[in-house]
């Protein structure tokens, strides 16, 4: 079994990661996490504190010689900003008599129902864990089980779709091929492949920036080289789409998801949604078209997996709306803590590390081993019998 578990506060001294379950003998390339965390910090209408952070992972155990021991990976990755944070956030000393509570909530934060919930008379007790600047770990994490997913040709790539109310054209889109897509998002400021797209995006970000608003948007992840046959349609939980929306809904300021065609399968006849199966020698059975998004059924089906998923605009508004005082009970303008205009292309990047947790899940829970080459050997198995059957 593949598990993790994070910790850490946006502010505190470091943030940190442990890995249970990965192979021995498995090489692990500590630059490319470092990159993907790089990549995180990108995109237009980011905040400052990406100007002050450069995260970088520091391996503390389960590794040797750039190998997995089998054993507990766990990973640190240090906040910068504590420095300047070291006497309001200390976990050593008392409370400095003349420390700043918090006490009003922002709206579309977790500010108000986590000091309910945890008793706490000091919003920042809150805000700090559920802070955006943790998704940092989940990034290290998933860029980690990545690595393991490139030993079986399964690659990730994400690109945006929509910023504000602007779209990226289809069919500009359609005449892509996904590496081409890839390579363009990359390219970009805002991580879409449309020039069109990308200059009304950063145009209307600007914008949200000078009048003190924020944007959200949509943006897609593709996943290819997936065998098929990961999850499962057991049980509810064992589904594979279910555990990619579930891994993606928890991403901070994520509210929607959908695989495939998604909310537009609901408008189409089900001729015009449905994947027909077809059979040829050379390849066996294959589709022309992947309205399920790679999953039918909760399995994998051999095609592409293409999940999106919406944020919304980041709840810190340095024009904010109405708040209560959590003790006065009287009406202010909720508290401003550093912020990004959009973090849509950031959460692109998050996003495609995300899934690429809930793949190495499910793809260690169908192959197994102990080490990388017994996980091999029960890959290259399975596929045999796949191939005979096709």
């Amino acid at each position: 079994m593949l598990r993790y578990l994070t910790s850490g506060e946006s502010h505190g001294p470091s943030l940190a990661g442990i890995i249970e379950g990965l192979p021995a003998q498995l090489p692990i390339d500590v630059a490319a996490v470092n990159h993907q965390l790089w990549r995180r910090q990108q995109g237009h209408g980011r905040g400052y504190r990406m100007k002050i952070e450069s995260d970088q992972i520091d391996i503390l155990s389960g590794v040797r010689f750039k190998k997995t021991l089998g054993t507990p990976l766990a990973f640190t990755i240090a906040n910068r900003d504590y420095k300047n944070w070291t006497a309001r956030m200390s976990p050593y000393d008392d409370a400095p008599e003349d420390l700043a509570v918090i006490t009003k909530p922002r709206p579309g934060h977790a500010d108000l129902p986590g000091s309910l919930k945890y008793d706490l008379s000091d919003v920042r007790d809150a805000l700090e864990r559920a802070s955006a600047r943790n998704t940092a770990t989940l990034v290290a994490v998933g860029a980690i089980v990545r690595q393991l997913l490139s030993q079986f040709g399964i690659s990730l790539s994400s690109h945006i779709v929509q910023i504000g109310p602007h779209k990226v054209s289809q069919d500009a889109l359609a005449t892509l091929s996904y590496e081409e897509i890839a390579r363009r998002a990359e390219a970009s400021p805002v991580r879409t492949a449309d020039p069109d797209a990308e200059k009304a995006m950063i145009q209307a970000i600007d914008q949200a920036k000078e009048d003190g608003n924020t944007l959200g948007g949509i943006f897609e992840i593709i996943i290819t080289g997936v065998p098929v046959g990961l999850g499962s349609y057991a049980m509810p939980d064992r589904r594979l789409d279910s555990r990619l929306a579930g891994m993606l809904m928890g991403v901070q300021a994520i509210k929607g998801v959908e695989i495939g065609l998604g909310f537009e399968a609901a408008f189409r006849n089900g001729s015009d949604v449905h994947d027909a199966i077809y059979y040829a020698k050379e390849k066996g059975f294959y589709r022309n078209t992947n309205g399920a998004g790679g999953v039918e059924g909760g399995i994998s089906n051999g095609e592409p997996i293409v999940v999106r998923a919406a944020m919304k605009p980041i709840p810190t508004l340095y024009h904010p709306l109405p708040s209560v005082d959590m003790v006065t009970k009287e009406t202010y303008l909720a508290a401003i803590e550093r912020s990004d205009a959009c973090a849509a292309p950031a959460a692109a990047v998050v996003g495609e590390n995300a899934v690429a947790w809930v793949l190495a899940e499910a793809f260690v829970e169908k192959f197994g081993g102990d080490s990388l080459g017994e996980m091999k050997h029960n890959f290259d198995s399975y596929m045999a019998r796949i191939k005979e059957r096709s």
